[in-house]
């Protein structure tokens, strides 16, 4: 018997392809598009403009499902966090913000990560494995007509839509996991599915440098870069991929990204650390770094930066609100746009870091962190900070 086909799983092309192996023309793959992305049908009886012959074919041979719900929160504020279960014990997170001129949804693309940045509670959990297609772009077809069913508007192009904007901000590095994650990119770009525009989707990444050039070919759009260092003996604590691509290299290749972006700039994220990474020192060196004072390129950017959200485990502490003014302020007199992320959905663990999910930690990074503990307790609560070393 041959397994059942998630038609989630396919991009505009694939469907197209798979149309072709049960000898359908390809006009049936876009119909198929619109009833799936378009109108959040799950059964094929419900597709009244495709021949009974394909849907019977259609019926024993794949289905249409977004990985399941497992709870559903909304906060004071309005934010909506779903967590969904993604097998073998796994979970991920799914938000959407809703502000007044626009949704945005932000989406996972692994269960877990591996980055394992200092700051971020998602990756203390660990990393799991790749999410599919389907279980990212599911996410998308969920959420939008969870959205509406619960405000009553119809599926279909009659209906308001109520994402208008995505961010690859959720669990994981979207990088790592590249295949499925531009796959599901096309399925969002495309006019049959849900027809965003490049500017309003954003995929966030920690710097893998030669993914950021590989994607500026594949299916550039908005780009963010979790930066929360000015150099690179810092970054390296932080964000322990910098080891592998240090900043200067990540500065040129955000240069060579904004050649095809859709966007004529990056914009770059600094989680807000008191006495780490928030001096007036370091905001200077930033704007050395990029202007292209340290030696690398100058790269149009705007700052985005971010009060930490703080987790037992860190031993970080968020910046003090005079002293984000502050450092903002300095890069804002020099002539870089600089705005402070408003906090949202703390009431429900859905700020910014504070996707944990459930995940099955395969990287043993519980562990570690207990036994951190362990060497605070013993020889300090100083043992394995954070340092910098004058250069």
């Amino acid at each position: 018997m041959t397994a059942l086909i998630n038609l989630l799983d396919l991009d505009p092309a694939q469907l197209t392809a798979y149309c072709g192996e049960l000898g359908e023309k390809p006009f049936r793959a876009k119909q198929l598009l619109r009833w799936i992305h378009q109108f959040g049908a799950h059964d094929f009886d419900a597709m009244t403009d495709l021949a009974k012959s394909l849907r019977d074919k259609l019926a024993t041979r794949a289905f249409i499902a977004a990985p399941a719900v497992i709870s559903d929160h909304t906060s004071s504020d309005g934010t909506r966090k779903w967590l969904l279960d993604v097998g073998q014990g796994n979970a991920v997170e799914t938000v959407f913000i809703p502000e007044e001129n626009r949704g945005t949804l932000c989406i996972s693309t692994q269960a877990g990560c591996a980055v394992n940045c200092r700051f971020c509670s998602t990756g203390k959990q660990g990393f799991s494995r790749n999410l599919s297609v389907g279980e990212i772009i599911g996410q998308l077809w969920m959420a939008e007509f969870e959205l509406r069913k619960s405000k009553g508007i119809e599926p279909g192009h009659k209906g308001e839509r109520q994402i208008t904007n995505v961010v690859m901000m959720g669990m994981g590095e979207p990088l790592l996991n590249y295949e499925p994650t531009v796959t599901a990119l096309k399925l969002m770009l495309d006019d049959n599915a849900y027809g965003l525009s490049r500017r309003r989707v954003t995929l966030s990444t920690s710097g893998v440098v030669p993914m950021i050039d590989k994607l500026s070919q594949d299916c550039a759009v908005a780009m963010a870069v979790s930066l929360h260092a000015s150099n690179d003996t810092l970054r390296d604590g932080l964000v322990p991929l910098n080891k592998k691509y240090p900043l200067r290299e990540l500065m040129a290749a955000c240069k060579r990204y904004l050649e095809f972006a859709p966007r004529d700039f990056i914009t770059f994220e600094y989680c807000m650390l008191d006495d780490v990474n928030d001096t007036d020192a370091h905001a200077r060196e930033l704007i050395a770094l990029v202007q292209g004072h340290a030696g690398g390129p100058a790269v149009p950017c705007k700052f985005n930066l971010i009060p930490f959200n703080p987790f037992p485990e860190s031993g970080l502490k968020r910046s003090k609100n005079p002293r984000i003014k502050a450092f903002a302020q300095i890069l804002m007199d020099a002539g870089i746009v600089t705005t402070v992320r408003k906090t949202r959905g703390d009431d429900i663990d859905a700020a910014c870091g504070q996707l944990a999910g459930e995940v099955q930690d395969r990287t043993r990074v519980q562990e570690r962190m207990q036994k951190m503990t362990e060497y605070q307790q013993k020889f300090g609560k100083n043992f394995g900070r954070i340092i910098e070393v004058s250069q």
